[in-house]
């Protein structure tokens, strides 16, 4: 696949204890250096973190939403924060950005910055969704996509592609190979969250979706995962 800028994005859990929670030196290590063989292709990367190994909603308890999200956004900021550290300890230099102002801890966002540090041969994580309720890290995957011309969004996940169903309930269900985003919307498919998929479809952003220990897969085979265009 050819392609310069990317949004690579990862769930909070890649990161975790076999639990699911919190971060684990070795899965973060492991993850690490499937990036850099992206990294090392010249693949300029802009990396958005979810938070679902520390705060997975408001399920079980009376915490409202709009302060269950603000939890989540804060969450993405430790993700950032640590795995930039594990980057680092691999020799890739990062640059973390927040869409809230967190003086003396992350920066806030700015194109120019982030257009300046991939330029110059950083990842750039970006961190805190944007900054509000109600939306979620597929939404800022796509935003900053938009934002700063990336070519396409690479969303790892715990399964290989997009499915007719839940593979992992219905074994009849079918893998897509290739699908539209208007495909997407209409069928309801669990890809991304609807708002992500309509701005990438405004935006003609394609997404790649893909199980996450095949990332070092992307540069060297072409049929992986499902392409949505």
């Amino acid at each position: 696949m050819n392609f310069k800028r990317v949004i690579l994005k990862l769930s909070g859990e890649s990161l975790a204890n076999s639990n699911g929670f919190g971060i684990n030196s070795e899965n973060c290590h492991k993850v690490a250096n499937m990036i850099k063989s992206l990294f090392d292709a010249k693949i300029q990367i802009g990396l958005v973190i979810g938070a679902g190994n520390f705060w997975r909603g408001r399920t079980g308890t009376q915490i409202s939403r709009v302060k269950s999200d603000k939890m989540g956004i804060l969450a993405t900021a430790m993700n950032a924060l640590a795995f930039s550290d594990i980057l680092n300890n691999i020799g890739i230099k990062t640059l973390i950005q927040s869409s809230i102002e967190i003086k003396s801890i992350i920066p806030a966002f700015s194109v120019d910055d982030t257009v300046n540090a991939l330029e110059n041969n950083k990842i750039v994580i970006f961190s805190c969704g944007i900054g509000s309720p109600f939306f979620s890290t597929d939404t800022i995957a796509a935003l900053r996509a938009a934002e700063i011309n990336a070519d396409i969004i690479l969303k790892a996940t715990t399964v290989d592609g997009v499915y007719s169903g839940d593979p992992k309930i219905n074994k009849n269900s079918v893998k897509y190979d290739k699908i539209t985003f208007d495909e997407v919307l209409s069928k309801n498919l669990k890809v991304m969250d609807m708002t992500a998929i309509s701005l990438c479809k405004e935006a003609k952003i394609s997404i790649l979706v893909f199980k996450f220990e095949d990332i070092s897969k992307i540069i060297s085979e072409n049929k992986i995962g499902t392409y949505i265009y």
